[in-house]
């Protein structure tokens, strides 16, 4: 039986040829191809892939939440996201969503059927600057800024919002307040945290926060295929199930 994959791409020429790479593949085969994300779901119930191979940067489309949407109606759903999406923040909130892979594009026609046959046999795919980028949050931190603590109430709000991917405008429309307080509050954070970019600023909170720690324990064998990366002559780091 050939592995069903289900593509999710809004660029119709990127689609088309994704679906020919599929199909022409020996052991795959393109079980649909969808501009739409709710196009998908809606006629997965007749035809349920085996991998979901899907961009996020979608119009419309909220990016947190759309690996968890697919989750959450089919939980079993294998999914691995290719992107140009390459924040730390949205990484995190992909995988934490339920993804099991995640290729950068532009990736190699190689790369992504190896990953699509990785992430069915039970690997979690990765593209290598991203895996560097997970790393990253377990090391120790080597910003030497003011603690978390100091921020004010709706600082750690705007924060907390950061590190979930949300936009400027998506935390303004959130928090019910204008797009300019929210920047205010951002230089204000940058500043008690003596950081220079949005990265930064969520990844030394990240690692302040106990809490932090507990998801990330308890999605063990999910994260830890990240950092026992077997070795691969493409460009993404790769391990099998713990």
């Amino acid at each position: 039986m050939p592995i069903n994959v289900a593509i999710v791409e809004n660029d119709r020429q990127t689609l088309i040829e994704l679906g020919r790479l599929i199909d022409s593949t020996a052991g795959l085969h393109c079980s649909g191809r969808y501009t739409c994300l709710v196009s998908a779901l809606n006629e997965f119930p007749d035809a349920l892939p085996d991998v979901l191979l899907m961009d996020i940067n979608l119009p419309g489309l909220d990016r947190v939440g759309s690996v968890r949407r697919v989750k959450a109606d089919y939980p079993d759903l294998l999914v691995l996201v290719l992107t140009t999406l390459e924040s730390i923040n949205t990484v995190v909130s992909a995988i934490s969503g339920g993804a099991v892979g995640y290729l950068l594009k532009p990736s190699s026609p190689e790369q992504i059927i190896n990953a699509i046959c990785d992430v069915y046999r039970g690997g979690s795919p990765v593209t290598s600057s991203i895996a560097r980028q997970i790393l990253g949050l377990f090391q120790p931190a080597a910003v030497t800024g003011h603690s978390h603590q100091n921020l004010s109430l709706r600082e750690q709000e705007v924060l907390d919002h950061l590190a979930w991917g949300y936009s400027y405008q998506k935390i303004a429309d959130e928090l019910k307040v204008s797009y300019a307080t929210v920047h205010t509050h951002i230089r204000h954070i940058y500043k008690k945290l003596r950081v220079n970019c949005r990265t930064d600023a969520v990844t030394y909170y990240l690692r302040q926060q106990p809490g932090w720690l507990v998801p990330v324990r308890a999605r063990q064998s999910q994260m830890k295929a990240f950092f026992n990366g077997a070795n691969q002559p493409s460009n993404y780091a790769t391990a099998g199930a713990i």
